[in-house]
Order: C-alpha cells, then structure tokens, then sequence
C-alpha cells in the first residue's frame, strides 16, 4: 500500500476516483431504500432493524467523495424517509444530511473499495446516525429517550454487514470508464 498526499490507505490512482453513475441509480435506488424502510418491516418484522436509506447514502457519500453530493442525497433521502416514517418532518432529513457530509469526507480519505473499510463505515455511521437522532429528538422535540448503547453496537454492526452485501450490489451499477 502507497500512501498519496493527503489521502490515507489508498493503494493506487483509480481508487481515489470519484465513481459515476447513471442519473436514472440517483432516483431509483434511494427510492427503493426508502420504500424498504416504510413497508418491508410491516410484512417482515424480524427485518425491522435494517436501515436501508442510512446504508444507500453513505454508500452514495463515500462513492462519490464529494461532500455536497454527499449532503444532498443525504438531505433528500431523509426528507423522504421522514415523510413516510412517524417521526416528524425534518429527524431523518438532518442526521442523513451530516452522515452524507461526514461520510463523504472520509471517503476521499480512505480507500473505501474494500470490503473491511466499507464495514467499519457502515458500522461507525450507524452509530453515529443513531447518536445525531437521539440528541436530536432530546434536543428539538423534548423527548427523554435512552440511548442503548450496546442494543446500538449490536444493530451496527447487523446493518454494517447487511451494508456490506448491498455495497457490493450497487457496485454493479457503476458506469464502466
């Protein structure tokens, strides 16, 4: 491994690329991720803890290293995810909208091709989304919730590696240079 610059753990110029997608994967896909959330769960409740729109904009904000990219999509997906889900307009649309930031930040750190950096992502931003909302809701609407920390871990990492085999899938969609 060589390191480059600024950038960490980058092992050769094509990683630090920025990957392309097709504008009709911009639509379709966080679609998708955010009727998951709404309806699996209500036919399958044992899928519950699945976080797909968290997973498909940190996918989206790591892949394509760019920090207003990754607030965007992390805006509309949590503004969509909100106005499906039973929290109140606006929760999901700000933590999605800092883990985009945030975790397009370090995608143009790290080499985020590889399977084990893309699952200690998964689970850091699961807990870390996970903390946003909490303060979040302590913060904005006054309620007293509890923060599980180790019921969180566990969901973390769940989702990390649910993260990892859906990475892999969106890969796929790549455009090919």
């Amino acid at each position: 491994m060589t390191y480059s610059g600024d950038r960490i753990l980058l092992s050769s110029q094509r990683e630090g690329q920025v990957s392309r997608f097709r504008k009709w994967v911009f639509l379709v896909v966080p679609l998708l991720a955010v009727l998951f959330q709404a309806y699996v769960p209500t036919f399958f409740p044992k899928l519950n803890f699945v976080e797909m729109p968290f997973l498909v904009v940190v996918y989206f904000a790591i892949m394509r290293r760019n920090q207003i990219s990754g607030l965007t999509v992390g805006a509309l997906v949590g503004l969509a995810q909100d106005s499906l889900a039973k929290s109140p307009l606006g929760m999901f649309g700000i933590v999605n909208t800092l883990v985009g930031y945030f975790a397009a930040s370090v995608g143009v750190r790290l080499d985020v091709e590889h399977a084990f950096i893309r699952l200690l992502l998964g689970f850091f931003f699961y807990l870390f989304h996970q903390f946003l909302y909490w303060v979040m809701s302590r913060a904005l609407l006054g309620h007293q919730l509890t923060f599980d920390l180790p019921g969180t871990a566990v969901l973390g990492l769940l989702n990390a590696v649910v993260g990892v085999a859906l990475f892999h899938m969106l890969d796929k969609l790549k455009e090919r240079a």
